[in-house]
């Protein structure tokens, strides 16, 4: 056969076959293609390019940015192995070891809220801690101020720890740390307070963990604009810290309320308000007026119900507003919104708490009133009464040790509670008879209905065997009230709900 046949019956070999080379080709192509996407894929498939590396060329790298991104995402979406854990043993003389496993952590050492400075050397530290941790171990704390200024040296002193709520926390308690140097510090371009707090073996006595955190920063303005209010006279004669408001209020209720102490305070008066759930769109309507008139503060504090603490951690929220406001007033008063202070009419608040300026700390007693029972001659017109004014029955039991609430310069304290403040420099008295009181129509702030549930045509029953009897001193100061609340904000809140 010549070469010019053998040729022509390759390409017609070829040509005859041209189908089915086209076939063989694009399935290489399809297979190789489907190799180099399955190397991308997560580990589980059993496909490798090393199995198939006569139709694969090194693949490509991905960019960095990449790789992070998807380390990025593998971090949130795998959650990380599990802690090793032990096992029990026999050991050689037959005893069986057992083994004890923690994991995650029975509460936080600390829960920063705040931190003021107190002076020109001292400062308060308000946070939560860990109940267990101060009942049954010995947490301590150390205080450094780092100064700004790379050329001075930090100062370190051990802090002292102030536990203001009586034992009546829960998982956590209220701390408030006093930081107290031998000298004056920050007073050159600022710095900072770090707190390093210790366990000391608490919780885990094999482990003394010490979590140190910054409590403070402060800029040399901060400092300026301190000193300058360190040293004038307070913005305000009363000042009135509210504990936790929680729960569905009444408006009406609180519309009183503020009307009512506006007026006994007077204009150089403030309130703040902490918002722990319970001021709803009623209430803030309420507020609202009185705050434009800049005599309310409202401060939102839902996020502190995350740690479980006494009584919506009303005793953290009155240490932060007394380190907070120290020096804004002369005097700062610590009750609730369903009590009512009162003065005798031939005495003003100030001339009361003049008599009692030798004393840093008072106390108020307490007028405990019915919170449902009423006038019968009320009777088809109650509704249009404000709470106060219709709440005229007065528990009168004897014998009994009733909460008292109190007023406090604030300067010269420490820390403080709900009742009362245990941590003062100076002097407290009870002996406030017949110069100050408050009416307490306990639980009436939580209800929105009203109040008069039973109407009574006597000037003195007992009810459940509890002794009341009629006490109209605040039924008579109602329309001086409601005049005062008409001039200063006007009709605005005329058609306040329950």
């Amino acid at each position: 056969m010549t070469k010019e046949k053998e040729r022509k019956m390759f390409v017609g070999v070829v040509w005859n076959c041209a189908a089915e080379l086209k076939l063989l080709l694009t399935a290489i192509l399809f297979l190789c293609s489907l190799i180099t996407i399955l190397q991308f894929m997560p580990s589980r498939f059993s496909f490798t390019p090393s199995n198939f590396s006569t139709c694969l060329s090194t693949p490509i790298s991905p960019s960095t940015s990449f790789i992070d991104s998807i380390s990025a995402i593998n971090a949130t979406s795998i959650p990380p192995p599990p802690p090793l854990t032990k096992n029990d043993e026999i050991l050689e003389n037959g005893v069986i070891k057992r083994a004890f496993n923690p994991f995650g952590s029975a509460a936080y050492n600390f829960i920063l809220m705040s931190a003021y400075r107190g002076g020109l050397n001292t400062f308060a530290v308000m946070g939560l801690a860990s109940k267990p941790l101060h009942v049954y171990g010995k947490p301590s704390y150390q205080c450094e101020w780092i100064p700004n200024d790379d050329k001075l040296k930090s100062i370190t002193v051990n802090g002292s720890k102030i536990l203001p709520d009586w034992g009546y926390g829960r998982v956590y308690t209220v701390l408030v740390i006093n930081c107290t140097f031998p000298i004056p510090v920050g007073t050159e371009n600022g710095g900072k307070l770090v707190i390093h707090a210790a366990t000391n073996g608490g919780g885990d006595a094999k482990f003394n963990t010490v979590d140190t955190f910054v409590g403070l920063t402060e800029t040399e303005q901060d400092f300026i604009n301190f000193t300058a209010e360190f040293n004038k006279p307070p913005k305000y004669d009363f000042f009135y810290c509210g504990s936790s408001l929680y729960g569905n209020l009444s408006p009406q209720r609180v519309r009183e309320w503020l009307a009512f102490h506006v007026r006994l305070f007077g204009e150089k008066s403030h309130f703040v308000i902490h918002d722990a759930g319970g001021i709803h769109e009623g209430v803030m309507a309420v507020l609202k007026p009185w705050m434009e008139k800049g005599f309310v503060t409202l401060q939102d504090i839902r996020d502190q119900e995350r740690f479980d603490g006494y009584y919506h951690n009303q005793f953290l929220i009155v240490n932060d507003c007394l380190h907070r406001y120290r020096f804004q007033a002369k005097w700062m008063f610590f009750f609730d919104v369903d009590e009512f202070i009162f003065v005798p009419k031939k005495s003003t608040i100030k001339t009361v708490v003049d008599s009692l300026s030798d004393f840093t700390q008072f106390t108020i007693e307490q007028m405990p009133m019915s919170n449902k029972l009423c006038l019968e001659e009320d009777r088809g017109k109650s509704y249009r009464k404000w709470g106060f004014e219709k709440l005229v029955y007065k528990d009168i039991k004897r014998g009994i040790r009733r909460d008292r609430k109190y007023a406090v310069q604030p300067r010269n304290v420490i820390a403080t509670g709900v009742h009362m403040s245990q941590n003062i420099v100076g002097k407290t008295t009870h002996k406030t008879e017949g110069l100050i009181k408050y009416f307490h129509y306990h639980g009436t702030i939580a209800e929105r209905r009203e109040p008069c549930r039973q109407l009574v045509n006597a000037t003195a029953i007992t009810v459940d065997r509890t002794p009341y009897a009629v006490d109209t001193t605040m039924r008579d100061i109602a329309g001086i009230v409601k005049r005062f609340e008409l001039k200063m904000i006007g009709p605005v809140l005329q058609r306040t709900r329950q």
